[in-house]
């Protein structure tokens, strides 16, 4: 077959050690066979030369495509992101393979029915690398001080304060006369909790630094509950907020709008999707329940006398999350200041 000069589709399968690449036309015909590259940034861009001008690619938001669009960009091609859970029909293919995977992306993109998701520029990506290691580190914190309380409960040990490891708590720690072998792991569990404390200031740190001028950034922590921590996930994980159209998006994207079945008659609408990104909805949730005044509180404090704290907490998380889009949509936050 002879090479097609027109415009390209092109699908590719992503994976951890090697991609398979199917071009097609805008007709829906093959163009060459079905191509298999190890994952190296150099053989990706020699592939992309020989598929015309600016074609339209597309690969799925899987892991590490990073550096995979990067290379594709770099190259002159149109890169798609295509976002994983709309296409989960791919599962329940009879034959499901590399191959059909690569096709049936590039079907989509020509068709004009790919469920794309946001390519992220390379700073934002930056900026969630530091957030998001911040997290995991605050977890791996919060798995060790709860080994701390293990050894002191096998040890007998009873816990008046509040705060273990707090200044009343440390001393506690220091006094404490445990056997041999569960006084080792203490220290030791101690030692990695002060070297993990050590790595997620500086971390944040850095990330207050790098924010300092962001005028979204220091715009939503005038929100009550939102400090420099939690403005930092907002600003990192949303990244461009004008690419929502209104704020109702904005909590559609991370999950907090309720399902909506539909059929004929019948319409149920059920609890949150859930299906967004779990930082920005876990980051809101946390900011309400710091809150106990305010527009805010008064929301939480109203739905929950009706309907429970769980739902009137997501309620008033949505509401802060609409004030959050503002924020970093316009600088400023307009209800706060007239407010004030």
């Amino acid at each position: 077959m002879e090479e097609y000069d027109g415009r390209q589709y092109v699908g590719i399968d992503l994976h951890r050690r090697r991609s398979v690449i199917v071009r097609m036309t805008p007709e829906g015909q093959r163009i060459g066979s079905t191509v298999r590259i190890d994952n190296d940034p150099f053989e990706l861009a020699r592939q992309v030369a020989g598929w015309g001008e600016s074609p339209d690619v597309v690969l799925e938001a899987t892991y590490g495509w990073y550096w995979a669009a990067d290379v594709l960009a770099e190259s002159g091609a149109k890169v798609h992101l295509a976002h994983p859970l709309g296409v989960k029909g791919f599962a329940y293919r009879r034959v499901k393979n590399d191959e059909r995977d690569a096709a049936d992306l590039a079907d989509l993109l020509r068709m004009g029915r790919l469920p794309e998701a946001w390519i992220a520029p390379p700073e934002v990506r930056g900026l969630r690398e530091a957030v998001r290691h911040r997290c995991k580190l605050v977890a791996l914190r919060s798995g060790l001080k709860a080994q701390v309380h293990s050894v002191l409960a096998k040890q007998g040990v009873r816990v008046a304060m509040s705060d273990l490891f707090g200044v009343g708590g440390q001393q506690l720690l220091d006094d404490l006369q445990l056997d041999a072998p569960f006084h080792a792991r203490v220290l030791s569990l101690r030692r990695l909790i002060d070297a993990i404390t050590l790595e997620i200031d500086i971390v944040a740190k850095r990330t207050a630094a790098q924010l300092k001028t962001h005028p979204g950034y220091q715009a939503i922590q005038a929100l009550p509950g939102v400090g420099p921590v939690l403005a930092a996930v907002f600003v990192a994980e949303i990244g461009d907020v004008t690419r929502f159209a209104r704020p109702q998006q904005l909590c559609s994207w991370a999950g907090m709008t309720p399902k909506h079945r539909e059929s004929d008659t019948k319409v149920h609408r059920g609890r949150i999707t859930k299906q967004g990104n779990t930082l920005v909805r876990w980051a809101a949730v946390e900011a309400v329940q710091r809150v106990h005044t305010g527009p805010i509180a008064r929301t939480r404090t109203r739905i929950g006398e009706r309907r429970g704290n769980n739902i009137a907490k997501v309620a008033a998380a949505r509401e802060l999350l609409t004030l959050v889009f503002y924020g970093l949509r316009d600088g400023h936050i307009r209800c706060l200041a007239q407010a004030a």
